[in-house]
Protein backbone atom coordinates (compact mmCIF):
# COMPACT_ATOMS: atom_id res chain seq x y z
CA UNK A 1 0.00 0.00 0.00
CA UNK A 2 1.00 3.28 -0.87
CA UNK A 3 0.14 5.60 2.52
CA UNK A 4 0.60 9.20 3.95
CA UNK A 5 0.17 10.42 7.12
CA UNK A 6 -0.62 14.16 7.87
CA UNK A 7 -1.58 15.97 10.94
CA UNK A 8 1.72 16.16 13.15
CA UNK A 9 4.35 18.00 13.18
CA UNK A 10 6.59 15.59 11.96
CA UNK A 11 8.96 12.71 12.79
CA UNK A 12 11.48 11.79 14.31
CA UNK A 13 9.13 13.03 17.54
CA UNK A 14 10.28 16.53 18.82
CA UNK A 15 6.98 17.34 19.59
CA UNK A 16 4.01 14.51 21.56
CA UNK A 17 1.86 11.57 21.14
CA UNK A 18 0.86 11.86 18.14
CA UNK A 19 4.28 12.39 16.35
CA UNK A 20 5.49 10.05 18.72
CA UNK A 21 2.66 7.39 17.15
CA UNK A 22 3.43 8.31 14.03
CA UNK A 23 7.34 7.38 14.22
CA UNK A 24 6.77 4.00 15.37
CA UNK A 25 3.78 3.45 12.82
CA UNK A 26 5.37 4.75 9.65
CA UNK A 27 8.59 2.69 10.50
CA UNK A 28 6.37 -0.21 11.24
CA UNK A 29 4.72 -0.14 8.05
CA UNK A 30 8.19 0.80 6.22
CA UNK A 31 9.86 -2.48 7.57
CA UNK A 32 6.54 -4.57 6.64
CA UNK A 33 7.76 -3.41 2.70
CA UNK A 34 4.77 -0.45 2.46
CA UNK A 35 5.30 2.95 0.80
CA UNK A 36 4.91 5.11 3.55
CA UNK A 37 4.80 9.06 3.42
CA UNK A 38 4.73 11.66 6.20
CA UNK A 39 4.76 15.43 6.29
CA UNK A 40 6.69 17.31 8.42
CA UNK A 41 6.65 20.51 9.16
CA UNK A 42 9.27 22.60 7.38
CA UNK A 43 10.72 23.82 10.37
CA UNK A 44 11.29 20.68 11.89
CA UNK A 45 14.59 19.87 12.85
CA UNK A 46 14.67 16.83 11.01
CA UNK A 47 15.85 17.77 7.29
CA UNK A 48 16.58 14.92 5.34
CA UNK A 49 14.03 13.37 2.96
CA UNK A 50 13.70 10.02 4.57
CA UNK A 51 13.96 8.26 7.98
CA UNK A 52 14.38 4.55 8.88
CA UNK A 53 12.50 3.83 5.48
CA UNK A 54 9.65 6.68 5.61
CA UNK A 55 9.65 9.22 3.31
CA UNK A 56 9.46 12.52 4.43
CA UNK A 57 7.45 15.06 2.56
CA UNK A 58 8.61 19.01 4.20
CA UNK A 59 5.20 20.75 4.14
CA UNK A 60 5.27 24.76 4.52
CA UNK A 61 4.16 25.66 8.34
CA UNK A 62 3.93 29.48 9.28
CA UNK A 63 3.07 28.61 13.06
CA UNK A 64 6.42 30.56 13.69
CA UNK A 65 4.85 33.45 12.43
CA UNK A 66 1.13 33.32 12.78
CA UNK A 67 0.59 31.23 16.06
CA UNK A 68 -2.38 28.56 15.99
CA UNK A 69 -3.76 29.56 12.60
CA UNK A 70 -0.45 28.62 11.19
CA UNK A 71 -1.76 25.07 11.89
CA UNK A 72 -4.49 25.57 9.23
CA UNK A 73 -1.63 26.82 6.54
CA UNK A 74 0.20 23.85 7.24
CA UNK A 75 -2.55 21.21 6.86
CA UNK A 76 -3.99 22.98 3.47
CA UNK A 77 -0.49 22.57 2.17
CA UNK A 78 -0.45 19.09 3.45
CA UNK A 79 -3.65 18.12 1.68
CA UNK A 80 -3.49 19.90 -1.24
CA UNK A 81 0.42 17.60 -1.81
CA UNK A 82 -1.33 14.90 -1.49
CA UNK A 83 -3.31 15.23 -4.88
CA UNK A 84 -0.39 14.94 -6.09
CA UNK A 85 0.35 11.65 -5.26
CA UNK A 86 -1.89 8.16 -5.29
CA UNK A 87 -2.06 7.37 -2.40
CA UNK A 88 -4.31 4.08 -1.37
CA UNK A 89 -4.72 5.38 2.47
CA UNK A 90 -4.14 9.06 4.05
CA UNK A 91 -4.06 8.65 7.24
CA UNK A 92 -5.28 12.14 9.46
CA UNK A 93 -4.05 12.18 12.85
CA UNK A 94 -6.95 14.88 14.65
CA UNK A 95 -8.89 17.02 13.13
CA UNK A 96 -8.59 20.19 14.58
CA UNK A 97 -6.85 22.18 11.46
CA UNK A 98 -7.42 19.40 8.56
CA UNK A 99 -11.60 18.85 9.04
CA UNK A 100 -12.55 22.00 7.05
CA UNK A 101 -10.25 20.87 3.97
CA UNK A 102 -11.96 17.66 3.86
CA UNK A 103 -13.62 18.74 0.55
CA UNK A 104 -9.28 19.28 -0.83
CA UNK A 105 -8.94 15.81 -0.10
CA UNK A 106 -7.90 13.17 -2.82
CA UNK A 107 -10.82 11.32 -4.13
CA UNK A 108 -9.19 7.94 -4.81
CA UNK A 109 -7.55 6.81 -1.24
CA UNK A 110 -8.89 5.66 1.93
CA UNK A 111 -9.81 8.32 4.37
CA UNK A 112 -9.04 7.18 7.92
CA UNK A 113 -9.13 9.64 10.64
CA UNK A 114 -8.07 9.17 14.59
CA UNK A 115 -10.58 11.31 15.94
CA UNK A 116 -7.99 12.44 19.36
CA UNK A 117 -9.64 13.03 22.24
CA UNK A 118 -12.82 15.62 22.97
CA UNK A 119 -10.78 18.96 21.89
CA UNK A 120 -13.72 21.07 22.43
CA UNK A 121 -13.75 20.44 26.04
CA UNK A 122 -10.62 21.54 26.91
CA UNK A 123 -10.72 24.88 29.44
CA UNK A 124 -7.94 26.97 27.73
CA UNK A 125 -10.10 27.59 24.71
CA UNK A 126 -12.46 30.42 24.68
CA UNK A 127 -16.81 29.82 24.15
CA UNK A 128 -16.34 30.42 20.03
CA UNK A 129 -13.25 28.40 19.67
CA UNK A 130 -14.94 25.71 21.56
CA UNK A 131 -17.66 26.01 19.26
CA UNK A 132 -15.57 26.03 16.44
CA UNK A 133 -13.83 22.51 17.21
CA UNK A 134 -17.14 20.99 17.88
CA UNK A 135 -17.79 22.01 14.07
CA UNK A 136 -14.30 20.89 13.14
CA UNK A 137 -15.07 17.39 15.16
CA UNK A 138 -18.25 17.02 13.45
CA UNK A 139 -16.55 17.80 10.19
CA UNK A 140 -14.08 15.12 10.52
CA UNK A 141 -16.65 12.40 12.19
CA UNK A 142 -18.59 13.01 8.56
CA UNK A 143 -16.60 12.98 6.03
CA UNK A 144 -13.86 10.73 6.62
CA UNK A 145 -14.68 7.09 4.92
CA UNK A 146 -13.70 5.40 8.59
CA UNK A 147 -12.72 6.73 12.13
CA UNK A 148 -10.16 5.49 14.70
CA UNK A 149 -10.60 6.02 18.49
CA UNK A 150 -8.29 5.21 21.03
CA UNK A 151 -10.26 5.46 23.91
CA UNK A 152 -13.66 3.01 24.42
CA UNK A 153 -14.96 6.81 25.98
CA UNK A 154 -14.51 8.34 22.26
CA UNK A 155 -16.00 5.57 20.68
CA UNK A 156 -19.17 6.08 22.41
CA UNK A 157 -19.02 9.61 22.24
CA UNK A 158 -18.65 9.66 18.14
CA UNK A 159 -21.43 7.14 18.75
CA UNK A 160 -23.97 9.05 20.54
CA UNK A 161 -23.28 12.29 18.68
CA UNK A 162 -22.86 11.66 14.97
CA UNK A 163 -24.27 7.95 14.65
CA UNK A 164 -20.82 6.96 13.70
CA UNK A 165 -19.21 3.32 14.28
CA UNK A 166 -15.05 3.84 15.00
CA UNK A 167 -12.49 1.12 15.45
CA UNK A 168 -11.07 1.21 19.48
CA UNK A 169 -7.36 1.06 18.50
CA UNK A 170 -5.53 3.05 21.54
CA UNK A 171 -1.36 3.74 21.81
CA UNK A 172 1.36 1.71 22.97
CA UNK A 173 4.60 1.97 24.99
CA UNK A 174 7.42 -0.10 25.50
CA UNK A 175 7.78 -1.91 29.00
CA UNK A 176 11.33 -0.13 30.89
CA UNK A 177 12.76 -3.02 31.86
CA UNK A 178 16.48 -1.74 32.64
CA UNK A 179 16.25 1.06 35.01
CA UNK A 180 19.44 2.77 35.63
CA UNK A 181 20.03 5.54 38.76
CA UNK A 182 22.57 7.54 37.32
CA UNK A 183 20.20 9.94 35.94
CA UNK A 184 18.70 10.65 39.78
CA UNK A 185 22.24 12.74 40.33
CA UNK A 186 21.51 14.87 37.40
CA UNK A 187 18.60 16.12 39.04
CA UNK A 188 19.85 15.81 42.82
CA UNK A 189 16.99 13.56 43.77
CA UNK A 190 16.72 9.75 45.82
CA UNK A 191 15.28 6.75 44.86
CA UNK A 192 11.69 7.03 45.90
CA UNK A 193 12.48 10.57 47.54
CA UNK A 194 10.37 12.32 45.13
CA UNK A 195 7.06 13.00 43.29
CA UNK A 196 6.42 13.81 39.70
CA UNK A 197 3.47 15.15 37.20
CA UNK A 198 4.28 15.32 33.64
CA UNK A 199 1.57 17.07 31.41
CA UNK A 200 1.35 20.10 28.88
CA UNK A 201 0.39 23.16 30.63
CA UNK A 202 -3.33 23.62 29.92
CA UNK A 203 -6.29 23.76 33.12
CA UNK A 204 -7.63 20.43 32.35
CA UNK A 205 -4.63 18.74 32.61
CA UNK A 206 -4.77 19.79 36.70
CA UNK A 207 -1.39 20.57 37.62
CA UNK A 208 -2.57 23.31 39.60
CA UNK A 209 -4.75 20.75 41.36
CA UNK A 210 -1.74 18.71 41.74
CA UNK A 211 0.39 21.24 42.87
CA UNK A 212 -2.19 23.14 45.45
CA UNK A 213 -2.41 18.96 47.21
CA UNK A 214 1.40 19.65 47.46
CA UNK A 215 1.17 23.27 49.19
CA UNK A 216 -1.89 22.31 51.53
CA UNK A 217 -0.49 18.66 52.71
CA UNK A 218 3.24 20.55 53.70
CA UNK A 219 4.91 17.55 52.48
CA UNK A 220 8.23 18.56 51.61
CA UNK A 221 8.95 15.60 49.57
CA UNK A 222 10.53 17.43 45.87
CA UNK A 223 7.68 17.74 43.34
CA UNK A 224 9.21 17.84 39.88
CA UNK A 225 6.84 19.80 37.72
CA UNK A 226 8.05 18.25 33.73
CA UNK A 227 6.83 20.17 30.64
CA UNK A 228 7.11 23.46 28.94
CA UNK A 229 6.35 26.18 31.38
CA UNK A 230 7.26 28.97 29.41
CA UNK A 231 3.53 29.98 28.51
CA UNK A 232 1.12 32.45 30.02
CA UNK A 233 -0.85 29.33 32.40
CA UNK A 234 2.72 27.92 32.86
CA UNK A 235 4.09 31.96 34.74
CA UNK A 236 1.24 31.34 36.70
CA UNK A 237 1.62 28.30 38.05
CA UNK A 238 5.37 29.44 38.94
CA UNK A 239 4.50 33.07 40.42
CA UNK A 240 1.31 31.00 42.40
CA UNK A 241 3.76 27.97 43.69
CA UNK A 242 6.47 30.84 44.12
CA UNK A 243 6.95 29.92 48.17
CA UNK A 244 6.91 26.06 47.84
CA UNK A 245 10.94 25.31 47.32
CA UNK A 246 10.05 21.59 47.12
CA UNK A 247 7.87 22.51 44.18
CA UNK A 248 9.93 22.62 41.29
CA UNK A 249 9.29 23.32 37.30
CA UNK A 250 11.61 21.40 35.55
CA UNK A 251 10.90 22.40 31.74
CA UNK A 252 10.15 19.78 29.08
CA UNK A 253 12.34 16.28 28.89
CA UNK A 254 12.63 14.55 25.26
CA UNK A 255 15.06 12.16 26.53
CA UNK A 256 13.16 9.24 27.22
CA UNK A 257 15.74 7.37 29.17
CA UNK A 258 15.80 9.88 31.88
CA UNK A 259 12.04 10.21 31.82
CA UNK A 260 12.15 6.41 32.28
CA UNK A 261 14.04 6.51 34.79
CA UNK A 262 12.42 9.50 36.71
CA UNK A 263 9.21 7.75 36.69
CA UNK A 264 10.36 4.25 37.52
CA UNK A 265 12.33 5.81 40.58
CA UNK A 266 9.67 8.20 41.85
CA UNK A 267 7.43 7.96 44.79
CA UNK A 268 4.07 8.82 43.08
CA UNK A 269 3.26 9.67 39.65
CA UNK A 270 0.36 12.06 39.18
CA UNK A 271 -1.53 12.16 35.84
CA UNK A 272 -4.10 14.87 35.95
CA UNK A 273 -5.27 14.67 32.52
CA UNK A 274 -9.22 15.18 32.57
CA UNK A 275 -10.09 15.51 28.47
CA UNK A 276 -9.41 13.27 25.81
CA UNK A 277 -8.86 9.35 25.02
CA UNK A 278 -6.22 6.69 25.93
CA UNK A 279 -3.21 9.40 26.93
CA UNK A 280 0.46 8.15 25.58
CA UNK A 281 2.25 9.60 28.69
CA UNK A 282 -0.15 7.34 30.77
CA UNK A 283 0.86 4.69 28.91
CA UNK A 284 4.66 5.33 29.21
CA UNK A 285 3.59 5.94 32.88
CA UNK A 286 2.81 2.79 33.12
CA UNK A 287 5.15 1.09 31.02
CA UNK A 288 7.84 2.47 33.55
CA UNK A 289 7.08 1.12 36.56
CA UNK A 290 5.48 3.72 38.04
CA UNK A 291 3.23 4.11 40.84
CA UNK A 292 0.25 6.16 39.42
CA UNK A 293 -2.64 8.10 41.06
CA UNK A 294 -4.58 9.55 38.56
CA UNK A 295 -7.40 12.23 38.23
CA UNK A 296 -10.98 10.61 38.80
CA UNK A 297 -12.68 10.15 35.02
CA UNK A 298 -13.63 7.44 32.90
CA UNK A 299 -10.36 8.10 30.85
CA UNK A 300 -8.26 7.49 33.00
CA UNK A 301 -9.71 4.63 34.73
CA UNK A 302 -10.86 2.99 31.43
CA UNK A 303 -6.91 2.32 30.83
CA UNK A 304 -5.98 2.14 34.58
CA UNK A 305 -8.82 0.26 35.56
CA UNK A 306 -7.82 -1.00 39.70
CA UNK A 307 -4.50 -0.42 39.46
CA UNK A 308 -4.02 2.80 40.77
CA UNK A 309 -4.92 5.40 43.13
CA UNK A 310 -7.53 8.57 42.29
CA UNK A 311 -8.21 11.77 42.99
CA UNK A 312 -10.75 14.59 42.25
CA UNK A 313 -9.57 17.62 44.24
CA UNK A 314 -6.32 18.68 46.12
CA UNK A 315 -7.43 17.27 49.74
CA UNK A 316 -7.04 13.86 48.00
CA UNK A 317 -4.10 14.80 46.74
CA UNK A 318 -2.51 15.91 50.01
CA UNK A 319 -3.98 12.93 51.40
CA UNK A 320 -2.01 10.56 48.42
CA UNK A 321 1.26 12.56 49.26
CA UNK A 322 1.41 12.10 52.73
CA UNK A 323 0.18 8.55 53.15
CA UNK A 324 0.71 6.34 49.89
CA UNK A 325 4.04 4.48 49.71
CA UNK A 326 4.88 2.58 46.62
CA UNK A 327 6.46 -0.28 48.71
CA UNK A 328 2.97 -1.14 49.66
CA UNK A 329 1.54 -1.13 46.00
CA UNK A 330 4.28 -2.77 43.60
CA UNK A 331 1.09 -4.86 43.02
CA UNK A 332 -0.76 -2.25 41.13
CA UNK A 333 2.57 -1.71 39.52
CA UNK A 334 3.42 -5.13 38.15
CA UNK A 335 -0.24 -5.02 36.80
CA UNK A 336 -0.33 -1.66 35.09
CA UNK A 337 3.68 -3.36 33.33
CA UNK A 338 1.68 -6.37 32.19
CA UNK A 339 -1.37 -4.94 30.91
CA UNK A 340 0.94 -2.55 28.55
CA UNK A 341 2.80 -6.03 27.53
CA UNK A 342 -0.09 -7.76 26.84
CA UNK A 343 -2.77 -4.94 25.42
CA UNK A 344 -0.63 -1.71 24.78
CA UNK A 345 2.46 -3.01 22.95
CA UNK A 346 3.45 -1.22 20.17
CA UNK A 347 3.81 -4.52 17.97
CA UNK A 348 0.15 -4.95 18.61
CA UNK A 349 -1.15 -1.71 18.25
CA UNK A 350 1.06 -1.01 14.86
CA UNK A 351 -0.78 -4.32 13.65
CA UNK A 352 -4.18 -3.61 14.30
CA UNK A 353 -3.91 -0.34 12.79
CA UNK A 354 -2.16 -2.06 9.15
CA UNK A 355 -5.12 -4.62 9.86
CA UNK A 356 -7.84 -2.12 9.70
CA UNK A 357 -6.18 -0.25 6.77
CA UNK A 358 -6.35 -3.51 4.98
CA UNK A 359 -9.99 -4.16 5.67
CA UNK A 360 -11.10 -0.33 4.80
CA UNK A 361 -8.99 -0.53 0.89
CA UNK A 362 -10.58 -3.58 0.38
CA UNK A 363 -14.35 -2.79 1.87
CA UNK A 364 -13.38 0.64 -0.39
CA UNK A 365 -12.56 -1.38 -3.87
CA UNK A 366 -15.66 -4.00 -3.41
CA UNK A 367 -17.91 -0.96 -3.41
CA UNK A 368 -16.10 0.58 -6.36
CA UNK A 369 -16.45 -2.40 -7.87
CA UNK A 370 -20.17 -2.80 -7.75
Amino acid sequence: MKIAIIGTRGIPNHYGGFEQFAEYFSVYLADKGHDVYVYNSHNHPYKDPSFKGVNIIHSYDPEHKMGSFGQFIYDYNAIVNSRRHNFDVILQLGYTSSSVWFFLLPKKPVIITNMDGLEWKRSKYPWPMRQFLKFAERLAAISSDYLVADSIGIQKSLKQRYNKDSVYIAYGAHAFEDPEDAVLKDFGLEKEGYNMVMARFEPENNIDMVLEGVANSNDSTPMLVIGNHNTKYGNYLKEKYHGYPQIRFIGALYNIGHLNNLRYYSKIYFHGHSVGGTNPSLLEAMASGALIAAHNNDFNKGVLKENACYFSNASEVANLLLHLKKSDNLRLVSNNVEAIKKEFNWEKINGEYLQFFKECLAEKNRARSR
